[in-house]
């Protein structure tokens, strides 16, 4: 096994890579835009920050990375919200760096860290929730990861909610991802501000529609803003109802939410949870399931792809 390992978390925004001891302990840290509309400089950014954290004693990278991944051939098939399409992301860092490379899932990764390391350490059944831009999943059952026949499991940010609903990068329309992530936040905080022209959010954007952020949604909040409480709540609710589908379905023992999104804290797992006790079957009887924050925050990704990579080796 590998002492050292170098995990790479690719997201929308940016690109995060920990070099971490093979206890998941962070040693050096690196960040770059990601520009998830140009695989060439997403690739080039990846390379960066490698580059910046690697020491001597490295012996694997771990990657995760958004959309369906094969597994096999460090391959990025296809990912919905991004321009990545057919991106052998594992063969060119390997090349590049001499290591061997493994690449998972963004969401699978993080489910791992959390239940290696994390909120979901000692439980045997879990269910990472990354809200972000979208939603991804991390299923660990009996110990071990859940990737299905084909390695493509985890996505429940796909399952139709809304058949008339808002477009989403997949190509259908209203998947959960889109009534319960980032992106409806920032949809319904520019409505608001649109609309409210006097509200805390609306000052925080400067009254521009376009600046709506969740960064500004939470801010407002935390700051007592009854616009930003109703959106966060909102989205909560939403995020609630489609975790007891799949507590329905799972049974685990365990419901970690991470990601972006999750910095919004009790305002948005608050009505999750209310959401979720009166959605999820047999409540009477079935055992409490905690849904609680990811204890790794934005590290989850990185540290449970390093991980990985250090088990693979």
């Amino acid at each position: 096994m590998s002492a050292e390992a170098i995990g790479l978390d690719v997201g929308g925004t940016k690109t995060a890579a920990l070099r971490i001891t093979s206890e998941g302990e962070p040693l050096a840290r690196s960040i770059q835009p990601t520009h998830a509309d140009d695989p060439e400089a997403s690739m080039a950014a990846a390379e960066r920050v490698v580059t910046d954290v690697m020491g001597p004693a490295v012996g694997a990278i771990g990657v995760g990375a958004a959309g369906l991944i094969d597994t096999r051939t460090g391959t990025i098939l296809t990912s919905p919200n991004f321009a990545w399409r057919q991106v052998s992301i594992g063969p060119r860092l390997a090349e590049r760096f001499g290591l061997s490379v493994s690449v998972d899932n963004d969401a699978t990764v993080a489910g791992w860290g959390e239940a290696r390391l994390g909120a979901s350490r000692g439980y045997d059944h879990s269910l990472f929730v990354g809200v972000g831009t979208g939603i991804g999943g991390g299923i660990v059952i009996e110990g071990r990861i859940v990737r299905g026949a084909h390695g493509f499991a985890g996505e429940i940010g796909h399952v139709i909610v809304e058949p008339d609903g808002p477009p989403c990068g997949c190509g259908n329309r209203g998947c959960w991802e889109q009534v319960a992530s980032g992106q409806a936040i920032e949809r319904a905080a520019a409505r608001a501000i649109a609309d409210d022209p006097g509200s805390t959010l609306s000052q925080l954007a400067d009254r521009d529609p376009r600046r709506a952020t969740g960064q500004l949604v939470v801010e407002a909040a935390r700051d007592g803003d009854d616009v930003a409480v109703g959106i966060l709540a909102e989205v909560g609710r939403r995020l609630g109802q489609g975790i007891a589908g799949f507590v329905n379905v799972l049974d685990p023992e365990i419901v970690v939410v991470g990601g972006g999104v999750a910095a919004a804290g009790e305002a948005l797992l608050g009505p999750a949870r209310a959401a979720y006790a009166d959605a999820v079957e047999g409540s009477d009887v079935r055992p409490e399931v905690p849904i609680v924050a990811a204890a790794l925050g934005s590290d989850a990704g990185a540290i449970g792809a390093g991980l990985l990579a250090i088990e693979a080796g």
